[in-house]
């Protein structure tokens, strides 16, 4: 019994520890795909607060895969001493979930805004998935490794600037960002296609369901 009630505290123990800041990391990759949902819908008027919606959207957009650099609070779950089968049942199962919901949030976005840009005639939107692959890039690793905020780019622009700039010209930082550029225009490009298979999928499975 004591074995038992160990094992549930130490469950519950690392569940609720993780779920903290799981659910703050998820809200702020939610928060472009909520913005996508606003700024590419339909055929918007591009107003001045438009263009402020689209600032804070490609800003806040490398949140949405930075949760998959959390894996590295999985590293250090498994190195704490958790038993081999919390890590299997439940650590495990709470990162993929964490980092499936915040991966597939950008997905959508940069989906949502190529698919404006199509209904806008614009004849490079696949040039700009690519840039923003690479801003994204850019921006995970200003995130993981300068510990940079989204709401930097307003309340310390001047030393995001000359730290972005500086860290360009650093073979080792733009090694680390070209490998975040492949992961996530591989992961984006099967990720696309899984989804709009199942965008197309799932209202012909309903309409042929009895």
């Amino acid at each position: 019994m004591s074995d038992l009630l160990h094992v549930m505290s130490a469950t519950l123990e690392a569940a609720t520890f993780n779920w903290r800041w799981m659910a703050w990391n998820t809200w702020l990759a939610l928060i472009p795909l909520a913005l996508a949902g606003c700024l590419f819908r339909g055929n918007p008027r591009r107003t001045l607060l438009w263009w402020l919606g689209l600032a804070v959207f490609v800003a806040f957009l490398p949140n949405a895969p930075y949760v998959l650099t959390d894996i590295i609070h999985l590293v250090n779950d498994i190195r704490y001493g958790y038993s081999i089968w919390l890590i299997t049942l439940v650590l495990v199962p709470q990162y993929l979930l964490f980092m499936l919901i915040g991966f597939e949030a950008y997905v959508v976005s940069v989906l949502a805004l190529s698919r404006y840009l199509q209904r806008q005639a614009v004849r490079y939107h696949g040039f700009v998935e690519v840039l923003i692959h690479a801003l994204t890039a850019v921006g995970i690793y200003l995130g993981r490794f300068r510990r940079f905020n989204s709401w930097d780019i307003v309340t310390q622009p001047d030393l995001l600037m000359s730290t972005t700039l500086h860290h360009l010209w650093q073979d080792r930082p733009l090694l680390i960002m070209a490998i975040t550029f492949v992961v996530l225009t591989v992961l984006y490009w099967l990720f696309k296609h899984l989804t709009l298979a199942l965008a197309w999928y799932w209202p012909r499975r309903r309409q042929l369901s009895p």
